[in-house]
């Protein structure tokens, strides 16, 4: 799918020049992807085709992009909700395993091998708009990093300078409801200028992803809403 003329000029308009859009992603397996949205519609099946459609909308974000595309992934698409769908969708993306046992270091080693400036979002975040990630990468021009945090503690966006400065994030506890204030206070405590973007709900629980829907009913997402849960969606 190819951005509008309007959106194409906002993303060439930002302060960076090579930026790399970085997703950082589960294989949409049943039983395996979104356990906490699975234990609230009891049905780890119907959570896989959920996550599989925030994917997908996250992966044609980037496509919609004129930017470096990398995703960092776990799992296998090979037994994953949706999965050759997503495996096409990524044909013009690096695609690269995740490193490391906690997810801070997942994080950082994703960014490690990126340099140059990096903008980094995970697959919970559907209604995420080539606007609003032109936005946080503006705060590049006087920052050294933007990080976004997301209604429950945590953040869903990670704009750096250069990947490799994503080292602090190895030594941040993650999905937990302290996890944005702790992931700044590590940035500032490597000596980075932190800029602050929108607070975005990301996907966990039933109630969010309903939230999401609402935010962003023509997305991929919200069509599975309605499909799969009955939602009124404006």
């Amino acid at each position: 799918m190819r951005a509008s003329t309007h959106v194409e000029r906002t993303w060439a308009s930002t302060p960076v020049e090579a930026l790399t859009l970085l997703v950082v992603a589960k294989a949409p397996v049943p039983g395996v992807a979104k356990t906490r949205l699975a234990a609230d519609v009891d049905d780890p099946f119907l959570a896989a085709e959920l996550a599989a459609a925030a994917l997908l909308d996250t992966i044609a974000l980037g496509n919609a992009l004129h930017c470096r595309r990398r995703i960092a992934l776990t799992g296998d698409l090979g037994g994953a909700t949706r999965g050759a769908e997503i495996r096409h969708a990524l044909a013009d993306w690096e695609i690269v395993g995740q490193r490391g046992d906690s997810l801070g270091e997942r994080l950082a080693a994703a960014h490690a091998e990126v340099s140059g400036p990096i903008v980094q979002v995970g697959m919970d975040t559907p209604q995420i708009t080539p606007a609003l990630l032109s936005e946080v990468v503006a705060g590049l021009r006087d920052h050294d990093a933007v990080l976004g945090p997301a209604s429950d503690g945590g953040w869903w966006v990670l704009a750096l300078r250069d990947g490799r400065l994503a080292r602090p994030l190895a030594g941040v506890r993650m999905s937990t409801p302290t996890t944005y204030a702790d992931t700044r206070a590590a940035l500032a405590a490597a000596g980075l200028v932190v800029a602050s973007a929108p607070v975005l709900t990301d996907v966990d629980h039933l109630d969010d992803a309903l939230t999401v829907a609402d935010a962003a009913p023509a997305t991929d997402f919200a069509r599975c809403v309605r499909r799969e849960l009955g939602q009124a969606v404006r």
